[in-house]
């Protein structure tokens, strides 16, 4: 029996630099959208606040409307931002997380071990450390 630190592996893989650089620009254009949203919601409503004392009632409901409809917008995208980080995320990772079980696999099959993850496994018997093996595997150290 051996066991893997999967995350002690994981934050040493040199794809993930590159991985944690890729989605910080694409969180970086979700949150400039974000931000040009709301600036231009704040805009409309500043400017409406100026002027609605003296507009015709038909024109107070049209602007309250577009008001409101950009709110609207605004309240959607976020929701819709978080579920596509979440999955530009996943795209970025789990190919690298499928490297290190690959690895684990491999080692597993090389040298005989039944490994299991090291955060859930217990066990009062001797146990290996299979670490480092897979991160030789992987050409990490």
């Amino acid at each position: 029996m051996a066991f893997v630190d999967f995350s002690d592996v994981f934050d040493v893989m040199p794809e993930l630099d590159e991985a944690e650089t890729k989605f910080a620009a694409i969180q970086a254009m979700y949150t400039e959208q974000i931000n040009a949203l709301q600036t231009e919601l704040n805009a409309k409503y500043d400017e409406y606040m100026k002027i609605e004392a003296d507009l015709p009632e038909n024109l107070k409901l049209r602007r309250q409307q577009e008001i409101q409809e950009l709110n609207d917008r605004y309240q959607n995208f976020i929701p819709q931002a978080n579920q596509d980080l979440e999955q530009e995320r996943d795209k970025l990772m789990i190919p690298i997380q499928e490297k290190i079980l690959n690895a684990i696999k491999a080692v597993g099959e090389e040298q005989g071990y039944a490994i299991l993850n090291s955060q859930v496994f217990f066990h009062t018997g001797p146990i290996i450390d299979a670490t480092p093996l897979v991160k030789a595997k992987l050409g990490i150290r």
